[in-house]
């Protein structure tokens, strides 16, 4: 992918973005001596050991091992492919994303992009204009919903037949191999092409950019099931960490405070319909750690809504429990449970906004909800009671990361459980040292030299011609050191992140990710780059010189016996050059 895209660009965007704006407007960052550190957003922990390094434009973490630039960030981050990354830091810098070369359409993924646009406007057509169409409408007035609310969230249906679908997009161009790829369509057991979604209403599932990625349908006929079909996970989708609702949120309301987390699709259109335009849904499946981490990104508020009965608050404390590693300070987790028998839609139906929220404010906080849980399964008034409960919260707590909020968490056990102690495990605070992280990394002069060229580019400009012609038969790694050295002569301006992304994708590049988090030892301004750079480039050089390899040679034979004929004629003409 990155070579569709001309190297002169991609030089040039990395010089432009800063990475640690960029990571700090999604995860909060504080600095630490040359560069940022952070707990990862990749990985739950409860000490920092994500550093942003804004010299190199590097990010790493030591707990995890992610790396990369800021393309490669938010390819993470945003879960993007390489040319939708690029797209966004092209507009972030104001850039001109240019013509793809050879006239390619880029990500693998645009034409199922593609296909799932057109189904979206044919199922939001059939809504209106096909003879059956008033079945769909009648049920979505009979359910509250205005046509101005429908056509927010592109609510559309999708009529009875096999293949209304399926033949539309064929006869548009669609190959059948996409449509089953993107969800579309299957094959039945005859191998016939069947259109995946028939006689339901239909929502569209948009991912971070507005972009249909996926369907939810509902059935009309009570016959129909199961009564809500959502699309197979493909390329583009994965139920798992997608969430109903949110872009349409995100959308109406840029400085979202809150969210809600409700259960399914007519929830959230019902909520929007009220004036609640800040509800999501998962996609038929439980929680999941993917979902609230995706969540953090947006808001620091949460709170989950669930039926009152036993298996919503089981739901609940599958979402408590996936919770809990997330909760940094100054994030906030709530519970509401509704009455019996209700559910969102109904509820804010009958009761109307502004009841609706005010039971949303009177929501169970997070630790009132632990507490009041393991309360439920244990005699408090007994020692056998508040041992058994602590031991209960003890699993729970030790998921916290380190903050203020785990401390209040671990104070509150004391309470309930009425003990001194509550031995939770304190988390690790030992910082990572220098020395420690360049342990793997610089037991090689030739690996010095590459993590000192990544760590200070300028380097390069201090070599010789001759620097650029290294001997590399013999040790490996030296034909990627003089090929550093080349194009940071030739590109001066390149940053290491800039660098690195030459190498994307390759086994050198792996190789360089690794060494771009070596960092000095010792204070920077007590350390001599140019001086050890120079005298690795004069050790290397020395190495050219026969009589450097003279020992080396009889090392790695053994013996002057096991030398090959054209070896023996060598050392027979460095001695005769000696003796002159």
């Amino acid at each position: 992918m990155a070579g569709r895209i001309p190297q002169e660009f991609l030089d040039q965007l990395l010089s432009r973005v800063d990475l640690v704006e960029i990571v700090n407007a999604r995860v909060p960052l504080r600095r630490a001596g040359r560069e940022f550190m952070a707990c990862c957003p990749f990985h739950a922990e409860k000490t920092p050991s994500f550093s942003v390094s804004p010299s190199k434009q590097f990010y790493h973490c030591f707990g995890c091992g992610a790396h990369g630039n800021a393309i490669g960030f938010l390819m993470a981050y945003e879960r993007l492919e390489f040319l939708d990354a690029v797209e966004d830091l092209a507009r972030l810098t104001g850039l001109e994303l240019p013509q793809l070369r050879g006239g390619e359409s880029g990500s693998p993924s645009r034409p199922l992009l593609e296909w799932l646009a057109q189904a979206d406007r044919f199922f939001r057509q059939q809504l209106r204009e096909h003879p059956l169409r008033q079945r769909a409408v009648d049920y979505l007035r009979q359910r509250g919903l205005t046509g101005q609310i429908a056509g927010t969230f592109g609510i559309g249906y999708a009529p009875p037949g096999w293949e209304n679908l399926g033949k539309a997009l064929r006869e548009a161009g669609a190959e059948v191999d996409d449509l089953v790829t993107a969800g579309l369509a299957s094959r039945d057991e005859q191998g016939r092409l069947r259109d995946r979604f028939r006689d339901r209403i239909i929502f569209p599932i948009r991912d971070r950019r507005g972009r249909v990625i996926a369907f939810g349908g509902r059935a009309l006929d009570g016959d129909n099931t199961p009564k809500y079909l959502n699309s197979p996970e493909t390329p583009l989708f994965h139920k798992g960490s997608e969430l109903y609702g949110l872009y349409e949120a995100k959308a109406h309301n840029r400085q979202l405070q809150r969210l809600l987390v409700v259960e399914g699709y007519m929830d959230v259109v019902a909520l929007a319909q009220y004036d609640i335009p800040y509800a999501v849904a998962t996609l038929g499946t439980a929680t999941t750690a993917e979902h609230v981490e995706r969540l953090f990104r947006v808001v620091n508020d949460l709170a989950f809504c669930f039926d009152g009965d036993r298996a919503g608050r089981a739901a609940a404390w599958r979402a408590l429990a996936v919770t809990l590693p997330f909760l940094r300070d100054g994030r906030q987790v709530s519970f509401l449970f509704l009455p019996e028998g209700e559910d969102p839609d109904t509820l804010v139906r009958r009761e109307g906004q502004a009841a609706f929220e005010r039971r949303l404010g009177q929501a169970m906080p997070l630790a009132d909800y632990l507490f009041a849980e393991l309360r439920a399964q244990v005699d408090p008034n007994t020692l056998a009671g508040r041992a058994r409960l602590a031991g209960l919260a003890r699993p729970l707590l030790e998921k916290l990361p380190d903050g203020h909020f785990r401390d209040l968490m671990e104070e509150r056990l004391r309470q309930e459980a009425q003990v001194v102690s509550t031995r939770l495990r304190p988390p690790a605070t030992t910082p990572i040292s220098p020395a420690d992280r360049n342990l793997r990394l610089t037991r090689t002069p030739l690996r010095k030299a590459i993590a000192l060229l990544l760590y200070r580019p300028e380097l390069a400009l201090q070599v010789t011609d001759g620097d650029l012609a290294l001997r590399d038969d013999d040790e490996p790694g030296l034909k990627l050191l003089a090929n550093i050295l080349a194009v940071l002569r030739a590109n001066p301006q390149l940053t290491t992140a800039a660098l690195l992304e030459r190498y994307r994708d390759t086994r050198e590049g792996a190789i360089l990710e690794r060494l771009a988090t070596w960092e000095p030892g010792v204070p920077e301004h007590d350390y001599r780059f140019d001086q050890e750079f120079g005298d690795i480039l004069a050790s290397l050089r020395r190495r050219d010189d026969p009589r450097e390899r003279l020992p080396e040679m009889l090392l790695r034979r053994g013996t002057p016996r096991a030398l090959s004929t054209e070896e023996r004629e060598f050392l027979r003409n460095l001695g005769k050059s000696q003796k002159i």
